[in-house]
């Protein structure tokens, strides 16, 4: 593929200020948008546009092993937080 073919393909976005987390370190912010996105499709959908946009957020910001081990332990039930609405 040309490069002209993938920028067309791809728009690469990085998540926008929250001012909940104005430090660099951006852990927190990861784990907020990880829980908050689970919770909103349990009280919306997961078509809802919200819920969408605290999915990127967490896939921009937290990395895929932590992701692949919290989805691990929602399945298992040993999640550390509640993600009821």
């Amino acid at each position: 593929m040309s490069e002209s073919e993938l920028s067309s393909k791809y728009v690469l976005q990085t998540v926008g200020f929250d001012a909940r987390f104005p430090n660099t370190n951006q852990t927190r912010n990861c784990f907020q948008n990880y829980t908050d996105y689970f919770k909103c499709i349990a009280a919306k959908g997961e078509e809802f546009a919200a819920c969408k946009q605290f999915k990127k957020a967490y896939n921009s910001l937290c990395p895929n092993e932590w992701i692949g081990r919290w989805d691990e332990q929602r399945e298992a039930g040993t999640f550390p937080a509640s993600l009821e609405p």
